[in-house]
């Protein structure tokens, strides 16, 4: 029987997408149901002290984010992750840090309502995506960001890694985090980050 594995993403975030893109690595070496979620960086910031040129620079988070659950709203849940490969592949990947641009190109190459778009500037959407956001976030805490992930009983920040691990590789990071996040009292294991993120 499939493990499943919940994942939080903000469509913003660089380390996000490589623990999108382990996971899913990972997925295909171990018998895992992934479904991916949308939390955000502009919710998880909102109310907090942060330098201006970031707090800015996380506004941004509101667009893509909204789409994303306008799009599960109107397709269900298997569509986020589809939906959010194709904005990280031009966002991420592919450089394009034009909203207006990644987001309607996104759509179109699935397929998608182009209608969606709309959702990047309407508040319609926001009850919704913050109920997202807090039903990935209250389980760990609001001094992490994102990614976050639950695999059962268990929720964790992280991993952060970069670039991500390949092959079995990826299985045996994922048999690794999960043991050691289901340990109980255990909070946290870190060192300090020397590379920027890497999308090989």
């Amino acid at each position: 029987m499939s493990q499943q594995v919940d994942l939080w993403v903000c469509p913003l975030c660089p380390w996000a997408w490589i623990t999108s893109r382990w996971i899913l690595e990972a997925a295909t070496v171990r018998d895992l149901d992934v479904k991916f979620h949308v939390m955000s960086l502009a919710v998880l910031n909102e109310d907090k002290d942060v330098p201006a040129q970031y707090a800015e620079a996380i506004k941004s988070a509101w667009g893509p984010g909204r789409v994303l659950i306008a799009a599960e709203q109107k397709y269900g849940n298997e569509i986020v992750e589809p939906l959010y490969t194709q904005i990280g592949l031009r966002y991420h990947i592919g450089g394009d840090k034009d909203w207006s641009s990644v987001v309607p190109a996104a759509l179109a190459a699935l397929d998608l309502d182009p209608a969606l778009a709309d959702a990047a500037t309407s508040t319609d959407y926001d009850v919704a995506l913050r109920a997202s956001h807090h039903a990935g976030m209250d389980a760990v805490g609001f001094e992490v960001g994102t990614p976050v992930i639950h695999v059962g009983d268990v929720a964790f920040f992280g991993p952060v890694v970069t670039p991500a691990p390949k092959g079995e590789a990826a299985g045996r990071l994922f048999d690794g985090v999960v043991a050691v996040a289901a340990t109980p009292g255990f909070y946290e294991l870190k060192r300090t980050r020397t590379e920027g993120p890497s999308f090989e």
